[in-house]
């Protein structure tokens, strides 16, 4: 594998927290869709390891999302101790370049859903002071923020607070899982750039999670990215690597610089993987994939490194 790994999204942290979600599960080596052992082959990997949260964490895992959420911030600390000769947080993208000259991954934080705050943006200063680099808006909830792409509705003026806020901080705004009118009451006042962290093309895969094309040229004029992920569901009826390919090459065909794409896998937060695709190990495959198909060897870097790295220093 000659390209690095820039994934903008996972659920790691919460699976290793177990069914019990109080266990102590290993990033080192694990029977799960990510580990360090074999993110390590790769000629540098960053991964951003997302905080999932949301209102029904009561009834998903008979435990409050704000405990969720400290376990996880506390899981993601363990581990990046436990393994600091191969793996480091990274606040910048410079540190993320600097780990890769040293030989090490790094670990971004990252929030999917505010729930384990209490949707407050007063605490977004707080969590950017640790790390936390990237904030959706919720997960699948209508919450006091903004609806979801299951419930409807647009942004509140608690949302758009939020938002502001998270911007002012300089942590970037991730457009999945909300709605299309939240979406576009972001793309109102938005004054940085807007990501998808992972959601694929609804031209490819007509589900409501994933980027109309006026969406994903939407994202690409503020100079952020969409993150490909790697969701049976949201690729196609056909989940296989041509139609994993095809979401790349439509988006491809909206943005020819290739400047817009990058990867948010949803590695370990879903089930099945599209067909040929078993977890972090298999991204070699998807670059192949790309190059089989014509695309060039420069731009599939951008897509697999230089995209995120890029986006996360604006």
């Amino acid at each position: 594998m000659t390209f690095p790994v820039f994934d903008l999204h996972c659920d790691t942290l919460l699976t290793l927290l177990g069914e019990s979600g109080n266990e102590a599960g290993s990033l080192r080596q694990n029977h799960y869709h990510i580990d360090l052992t074999r993110a390590r082959e790769f000629p540098g990997y960053a991964q951003c390891f997302a905080c999932y949260t949301t209102p029904f964490m009561e009834e998903q895992r008979k435990c409050s999302p704000i405990t969720v959420f400290e376990r996880e911030l506390a899981t993601f600390q363990r581990e990046i101790h436990k393994n600091a000769d191969w793996i480091g947080q990274a606040f910048t993208a410079a540190d993320i370049e600097e780990n890769r000259r040293q030989g090490k991954m790094s670990a971004i934080l990252t929030i999917e859903g505010p729930a384990g705050f209490g949707f407050d943006p007063e605490l977004l200063e707080d969590l950017y002071k640790i790390g936390f680099r990237m904030t959706t808006l919720g997960w699948n909830e209508r919450n006091p923020l903004a609806g979801s792409h299951i419930t409807g509705g647009g942004l509140t003026d608690l949302g758009r607070e939020y938002v502001r806020k998270a911007q002012r901080l300089g942590m970037l705004v991730d457009v999945s899982h909300i709605s299309d009118e939240a979406f576009w009451d972001i793309l109102k006042i938005t004054q940085a750039p807007i990501i998808a962290t992972h959601s694929n093309s609804r031209t490819v895969c007509g589900v409501s999670r994933n980027l109309t094309d006026d969406m994903f040229r939407a994202i690409g004029e503020t100079g952020g990215v969409a993150g490909f992920n790697a969701y049976a569901g949201f690729v196609g009826e056909q989940a296989d690597l041509e139609t994993a390919c095809r979401h790349f090459l439509h988006f491809l065909e909206l943005d020819p610089s290739g400047k817009h794409l990058a990867l948010g896998g949803d590695l370990d937060g879903c089930d099945p993987l599209f067909a040929g695709f078993a977890g972090v190990q298999d991204y070699p495959v998807l670059a192949q994939g790309l190059l089989q198909r014509g695309v060039n060897r420069e731009m599939v870097a951008d897509i697999f490194w230089n995209n995120a790295v890029r986006v996360l220093g604006e």
